[in-house]
């Protein structure tokens, strides 16, 4: 299973649309997960009517349109692995231990918010990913977003990747 890992794509502010590469790995995707922050509701309408699996939340920044149609936190079993989305976990000091917390039935937790890529596991072996922003970099040097594969339930070519166009 083909998983496509998104977040805090801020359309139309940071841009006015996701870039083609991005498009072509939605087409080639499972499943897209996307952990917030979308700004506009159309982005939301586009993806669920060209993914084949659309799992999202909402984020800080989304307005009530937004908040009416995706959650705060979404789970989901895919290939065998329990998956937890939600937009932000807080600092980056303790958050493995916070999320272990907060998250005691998950194996694979995907975050968003601060724009910064992410992969770690923690103490209890949950994998913490954030795949950055596609379309708002802020301060790190490429725009982002990672691709992975759920094989025999496990997690398997966990890849972030730059934007190129």
């Amino acid at each position: 299973m083909r998983l496509l890992i998104l977040s805090d794509t801020h359309l139309p502010q940071r841009a006015k649309r996701l870039p083609d590469q991005v498009w072509r790995e939605v087409d080639a995707a499972d499943v897209v997960i996307h952990a917030g922050d979308w700004v506009d509701v159309a982005l939301l309408d586009e993806l669920e009517s060209r993914s084949a699996r659309l799992i999202g939340v909402h984020g800080n920044n989304d307005g009530e349109q937004l908040r009416r149609r995706l959650p705060v936190v979404h789970r989901a079993e895919l290939g065998g692995l329990r998956f937890a989305v939600v937009h932000e976990t807080g600092a980056a000091r303790g958050r493995e231990a916070r999320c272990d917390k907060r998250f005691p039935d998950t194996d694979v937790l995907v975050f968003g918010h601060s724009h910064i890529p992410w992969d770690s596991v923690t103490p209890r072996g949950m994998r913490l990913l954030n795949p950055g922003s596609p379309t708002d970099r802020r301060r790190q040097p490429h725009h982002t977003y990672l691709t992975a594969e759920v094989v025999d339930g496990r997690l398997d070519e966990v890849v972030l990747h730059r934007v190129r166009n």
